[in-house]
């Protein structure tokens, strides 16, 4: 008979889980023991903060759930940060811990904590195990539930014992149950009323975040914009969901979104929002977002209807079907639009500000130019995740992304030391395209230790360093508006990436030229391990366009 542990194993199998990312102990070791003969291939991480975040980067790179796995007490706790990373983010990402016997819960044993009631609040669904015959149902529930309307993460808690006990073969045999909802339709009428308000619109505007990508609504975004020739603005998490060399394409919008993203929402009439929840990053003021325009927001979330900004009108839908439909009624009703007063606007906007952007920073390598190059340098399909900071912007900003699930970044969170390890979840994913994260100094070493990982499992991924040697968006913030008082943001000259990356067993390289940094990236796209390329630049380069806290969109320091 079948102990828990391999009925874990097999339920992982049966959703057809081919990799995860964990450490093991105490708690958890049943469970290793019998993952060793099986198929999935488990990648060994150096933090379980970085398991959680590999197994994020594995889901929004391959559309699919990610797992990690930690053993019980600080294992599970260590989770916590990824979990609400992918909470916040909406990634189904599939958490399972180890837990100390079931008999010894409650009387503070070894490595015990309440791992459960810890992250309820930023799971969609998270359960202790009690009896072994409960594993299929559960771990079938809890995949099913990650992806299920608005995705996100959820977590399996498992005791010991559980894992230890045998059940008859017939138990995962027996369950069958399906706990995903029909996909959320639209709703007809809704659908008739949003399309008379686009196509009486003189001057509409389309902007999209992650729920257009979690929906694979791609196509059904551009043939909208292309048929009524409106303008897409995108969140940072909606980024790749158009793309971004696209005449209609503005990029995106927020407070380091691009000019003429800002300011099209104060110039449009109609502006439809799909799969995006109105953050303050991305609108600015509150009370003061797109006053003039006809607001239409389409979530598949009800609860984020009305919580930050209330729109005129909103559906509560899958963004594919509800785009799909609103389309065919648009079609339907009005013909195609060819050069408009408003999409010359647009062109006339970007014009504008583009030269701005190429604009190079004084006193070093421009991180700008440094991303362009990137950019022509890698194919079209490249993934590319990002750290958090001003690199994270910079990128958001002049890396194109071409494609839905090429740029992975940490949004609602801001969790810096994301980058790296969610680019080795991209390139398990994904093996057969480049991955390349581009980070900070500051935010590559609070994970680098996964350089161990990455040299260990000959994984490919390449780093980009973005080193100015501080805290550089603290810095920012501390130059613009604490009088330039510095306080706890300077690094230090340690340590040095290249002999960091070298002491690892991985490939590190300095550059000091653009072209020595084109070099590098093309030696990069050529090897087979990873490559860690420290790239200075000036600590006093900044990230513009900027929007100041409480200020509207349109009030952007260039």
């Amino acid at each position: 008979m079948p102990d828990g542990a391999t009925l874990m194993v097999k339920s992982l199998e049966r959703e057809g889980v081919k990799a995860a990312f964990g450490i093991p102990g105490g708690a958890i070791i049943d469970f290793y023991d019998r993952i060793r003969d099986s198929n999935i291939n488990h990648i060994l991480m150096r933090h379980e903060q970085g398991a959680a975040h590999a197994a994020d980067g594995y889901a929004r790179a391959s559309g699919k759930q990610g797992v990690c796995i930690a053993t019980s007490g600080p294992g599970a706790t260590n989770l916590v940060t990824g979990i609400a990373n992918a909470f916040l983010d909406s990634s189904p990402v599939v958490a399972i811990t180890g837990q100390v016997p079931t008999h010894m819960i409650g009387r503070d044993a070894f490595q015990e904590a309440d791992i459960v009631g810890i992250v309820s609040p930023i799971t969609k669904f998270a359960y202790q195990v009690r009896y072994t015959n409960e594993i299929p149902a559960i771990f079938r529930k809890a995949f099913q539930v990650a992806v299920d309307g608005r995705q996100g993460p959820v977590l399996i808690d498992v005791p010991k014992d559980v894992q230890q006990k045998e059940v008859p073969e017939s138990v995962l045999e027996e369950t069958s149950v399906n706990y995903l909802r029909p996909s959320r339709s639209p709703d007809p009428a809704k659908v008739k009323s949003i399309a008379k308000l686009l196509c009486d619109s003189e001057r509409p505007l389309l902007i999209c975040g992650g729920g257009v990508i979690a929906s694979g609504a791609q196509d059904e975004l551009l043939a909208l914009s292309d048929y009524l020739m409106a303008p897409v603005a995108t969140t940072l998490m909606g980024k790749g969901a158009i793309p971004e060399d696209h005449p209609l394409c503005l990029g995106m919008l927020g407070m380091h979104g691009k000019a003429e993203a800002n300011l099209s929402t104060f110039e449009a009439d109609t502006i439809l929002v799909v799969g995006a929840r109105f953050s303050d990053r991305s609108t600015g003021k509150f009370s003061e977002f797109a006053k003039q325009a006809r607001l239409i927001h389409i979530d598949i979330d009800e609860a984020e209807i009305g919580k930050n900004i209330k729109p005129q009108c909103f559906m509560v839908s899958d963004a594919k079907l509800a785009l799909k439909a609103i389309y065919d009624e648009v079609v339907r009703i009005s013909k195609k639009r060819e050069n408009t007063a408003w999409s010359r606007r647009v062109k006339e906007l970007k014009d504008t500000f583009v030269p701005l952007y190429l604009k190079e920073a004084e006193g070093g390598l421009s991180p700008s130019k440094i991303l362009r190059i990137l950019r022509e340098e890698l194919p079209r399909e490249s993934v590319v995740t990002t750290g958090v900071g001003q690199n994270q912007m910079w990128a958001a900003l002049h890396f194109d992304a071409y494609s839905p699930r090429t740029f992975i970044s940490s949004g609602g969170l801001g969790t810096m030391g994301f980058g790296f390890p969610a680019s080795i979840g991209a390139k398990v994913a994904r093996p057969e395209v480049p991955v390349f994260c581009v980070d900070g100094d500051g935010s590559f070493l609070m994970t680098s230790q996964n350089l161990a990982t990455v040299a260990y499992y000959k994984i490919a991924v390449n780093v980009v360093v973005m080193d100015n040697r501080y805290l550089g968006m603290v810095k920012q913030w501390q130059d613009m508006f604490y009088r330039g008082r510095l306080s706890a943001v300077e690094l230090g000259e340690t340590p040095d990436m290249v002999k960091l990356a070298e002491a690892f067993g991985v490939n590190g390289a300095r550059v000091g030229s653009y072209d020595e940094f084109r070099s590098a990236v093309r030696k990069a796209l050529r090897s087979d391990v990873c490559n860690v390329i420290d790239v200075p630049i000036d600590p006093n380069a900044k990230v513009l366009p900027f929007v100041p806290p409480g200020r509207l969109l349109k009030e952007m320091v260039m």
